[in-house]
């Protein structure tokens, strides 16, 4: 069978559209694999949750069929009608995929009503990272639905090896089954620039959540001579905002940003901070690592498996004392951060270039075509 014969309708997460990640700044990054794809021959379809207004991307989109609620029916009905509305592209597709865990019970339907094979792919484990903050409602509905995806799909696509281990130790999927493709660094966006960097500056790029410990971050950078810069949105803006004020420590929040407008505030800094409780496969991180900049990362699940610590990066605890000698000891500290900068882009460049992800992604889009039931 031909490349060109092969059709995969990616399904989005539920609700997200090609405007919610025009808005948070994510397009560029997240259609990046898809426009890959089609260079290979590959045929690509999204169900997106927007309404009309989505089409307007067809020309980004560069030949990618954008199939949204075009006809404004609510939310609950087009999640049902999914199926049938959009029943021309999914007969004639060959794979169907879904994008992340909430929206995933909607493609498999879609999958197991045209009889087309289906990956299941999470870029993080939602009942998990739910678990961990708390939110238990969210963990058991995402687990719910993990029982049911995760066992009747074709293929489980993970962004780490330990979530693969963790899907085969809950859920008893085959480990043949589950495949490990990172999250991939457009690493010609983000690449070094020299001399960029303001001695005192610190940046964060993610969401402003309790799980990212960005308060710990700003406790701990009270008394030092530095300048924090955070890029991203959440229910944290304001606590961080007041507690920077508190301690009288030079915050700038500079909301979401498109991806092209993230590499220059991380090459202006000194260093970057990801020092999370609990993180995934963080995108951040390794675009911060693909700059060559010098990252602090804390010793956390998710972080460390990332981090040589004093080769690639420096981790620190999650608490501020640990914290805050991280960042005293690199900013004393040019060569090493200059170290740690040139390893790190080193480290990218060969573990997480678009490249090698859209060939592992190929691979697997082929291995399903030649052995569909698994």
């Amino acid at each position: 069978m031909s490349a060109k014969s092969i059709h995969i309708v990616l399904f989005f997460t539920r609700g997200v559209s090609l405007k919610t990640w025009a808005n948070n700044g994510s397009l560029n990054r997240e259609i990046a694999l898809y426009l890959r794809l089609q260079e290979k021959g590959v045929k690509v379809s999204f169900v997106t949750y927007g309404n009309a207004s989505d089409l307007q991307f067809s020309a980004e989109l560069k030949g990618i069929q954008i199939l949204s609620n075009r006809w404004g029916l609510p939310g609950k009905m087009y999640e049902k009608m999914i199926p049938w509305v959009h029943a021309h592209a999914l007969m004639k597709s060959d794979i169907v995929k879904s994008n992340q865990t909430f929206g995933s019970e909607i493609a498999f339907r879609a999958a197991r009503l045209w009889r087309k094979p289906f990956i299941a792919r999470c870029g993080f484990l939602m009942s998990e990272w739910a678990e961990y903050n708390g939110k238990f409602t969210t963990a058991q509905q995402a687990r719910r639905i993990e029982r049911v995806v995760f066992p009747g799909a074709q293929r489980v696509v993970v962004s780490a090896p330990r979530m693969k281990e963790y899907i085969i130790q809950q859920y008893g999927v085959p480990s043949s089954s589950v495949h490990v493709i990172p999250n991939y660094v457009l690493t010609d966006i983000f690449s070094p620039e020299a001399n960029k960097a303001e001695y005192n500056r610190i940046c964060y790029v993610g969401r402003l959540s309790e799980e990212k410990n960005l308060l710990s971050l700003v406790e701990a950078s009270a008394g030092l001579d530095v300048d924090l810069h955070f890029v991203g949105e959440g229910n944290l803006r304001d606590p961080l905002q007041e507690k920077a004020r508190e301690l009288h420590v030079q915050l700038t929040l500079h909301g979401s940003l498109p991806h092209h407008q993230l590499p220059p505030i991380i090459r202006q800094s000194a260093i970057f901070a990801q020092v999370s409780l609990h993180e995934g496969h963080p995108k951040s991180l390794l675009e911060a690592m693909s700059c060559g900049a010098a990252v602090l990362g804390s010793n956390s699940p998710g972080i460390r498996e990332q981090i040589v610590h004093g080769e690639t990066g420096w981790l620190v605890g999650t608490d501020v004392k640990s914290i805050r000698a991280g960042i005293q000891h690199l900013l004393a500290d040019t060569p090493l951060r200059e170290k740690l900068g040139t390893n790190a882009r080193r480290f990218i460049l060969e573990n997480y270039s678009l490249d090698k992800i859209v060939d592992m992604e190929y691979s697997l889009l082929r291995d399903i075509m030649d052995h569909p039931e698994g």
